[in-house]
């Protein structure tokens, strides 16, 4: 079944050291990539995450310390990654709050470019949970009438949301096959998000905003204003690497603007001074 016409979609899982999206590491990464003639490609390989693996992360996917020990680090295995990926879309299920912002993180560690502002992202549990408000195994029964008996291995993770995103656009009309459409409806409700922690966001304006703590609904430009230390603050803070790049992308463009502002010449400081105090 074609998904759409046009870019690919890369569907992808990733099993981690645990649940931090700033600080856990990927220790098994799997992509399936639809190709829009039909065509599926797979990608899946072990990761050596550099630190342990937690016992309570082990138990639930199944990954040990020794099962990585020989693998290849993040770093080793990026450019493939990207390379594999190419131009695709990206889709998962409860990936715009954890996968792509991990997969983010894990890019900037090695130092690897990957346009994360060219692609659409479609969270296949979003549509899930407006349409029928469900975990996986359940979307998996429900959409497939299967039972999905190898959970958290990454690869059967991987085929069961690729079948359950396939069923979704045949059971549902209104969602039209197109990553633009689909990444739209799945983002969640209010302001866009600039960064996948949902700290930065822009309004409807269009203006960069703050999207939590005291300055939440503030223009960045403001917050620059008003209180110059919150950025410093924020870049030294432990906050994801992605949303400090960000933050500092939406800076520059702050001190841009700021100095392509004609500023008045002297004279005319001084003649406006002068033309006060003869009135």
């Amino acid at each position: 079944m074609k998904l759409q016409e046009g870019k690919p979609i890369a569907v992808f899982d990733l099993e981690t050291t645990g649940i931090d999206v700033t600080n856990d590491r990927i220790v098994e990464i799997a992509i399936l990539k639809s190709m829009p003639d039909g065509t599926e490609l797979k990608y899946q390989q072990r990761v050596h995450p550099e630190m342990p693996i937690p016992a309570e992360s082990s138990a639930i996917h199944g990954i040990y310390d020794k099962d990585v020990a020989d693998a290849p680090t993040f770093k080793d295995i990026a450019a493939d990654v990207v390379a594999f990926i190419g131009d695709a879309d990206l889709a998962g299920y409860n990936s715009n709050k954890f996968d792509i912002p991990v997969l983010a993180e894990e890019f900037l560690r090695a130092n690897c470019p990957f346009d994360f502002q060219a692609r659409n992202f479609i969270d296949v549990q979003n549509i899930f949970h407006k349409m029928e408000q469900r975990t996986l195994v359940a979307a998996y029964k429900f959409y497939c009438n299967k039972e999905l008996v190898n959970a958290h291995n990454a690869m059967a993770d991987v085929e069961a949301t690729f079948e359950v995103f396939k069923a979704q656009l045949e059971r549902y009309e209104q969602l039209e096959r197109s990553s633009d459409f689909l990444s739209k409806f799945t983002q969640i409700n209010g302001n866009k998000p600039l960064d996948f922690a949902g700290r930065l966001a822009v309004n409807k304006n269009g203006d960069a905003i703050y999207n939590f703590g005291k300055h939440k609904g503030k223009t960045i430009e403001a917050v620059s204003e008003e209180e110059p230390g919150y950025y410093g603050w924020m870049m030294n803070s432990n906050f994801p690497l992605y949303t400090k790049s960000v933050l500092k992308q939406e800076m520059e463009k702050i001190k841009a603007k700021k100095s392509a502002q004609p500023t008045e010449k002297i004279e005319d400081k001084l003649a406006a001074l002068k033309n006060k105090f003869n009135k």
